[in-house]
């Protein structure tokens, strides 16, 4: 079983979001006994609540629902994930600077890794809780495709 921990700020928009969608593929391509997913936040802001009202509408809206419940990042995650996906260059050091060993770090990548346009491989995932309804669905753009093309580079 391949395991996934997808890590943002407060665990209430991106990661979730980043979830959420990567379940959904695994469910439409019949791989979810093969993966375990998760996500947390490396701050402690947001644990034990839902996804941002505004991630849960917008996801919705694309057809998935989130019912993931805040937690935080912790030394453990490396432990009982092969690989932590973070969102951004921030959450990304955080990260790391938790790291035990050389094998910890190996497992600690940006979601934007996975970006098929070389123009926009390994920048951030921008975190919508500022701003507007455009904000949410262009991290929910980022996000399908970035999952989708992790996805495929797990199964490969």
């Amino acid at each position: 079983m391949k395991r996934v921990l997808f890590v943002c700020l407060g665990n209430i928009c991106r990661s979730p979001l980043a979830e959420g969608l990567f379940t959904q593929k695994l469910i439409e391509k019949g791989l979810q006994s093969k993966y375990k997913v998760d996500s947390a936040g490396t701050s402690d802001y947001h644990i034990g609540e839902l996804p941002d009202e505004r991630t849960r509408e917008n996801a919705e809206q694309n057809g998935l629902k989130l019912n993931h419940r805040g937690r935080q990042f912790s030394i453990d995650d490396f432990r009982h994930f092969d690989l932590i996906v973070t969102m951004d260059q921030s959450n990304l050091e955080k990260v790391l600077s938790q790291c035990r060993n050389k094998n910890d770090a190996a497992k600690v990548i940006l979601m934007r890794h996975y970006e098929s346009d070389q123009s926009l491989k390994n920048t951030d995932v921008p975190d919508p809780y500022y701003g507007g309804e455009k904000g949410f669905q262009n991290v929910y753009d980022i996000l399908d495709r970035t999952t989708e093309n992790l996805l495929e580079e797990l199964e490969r």
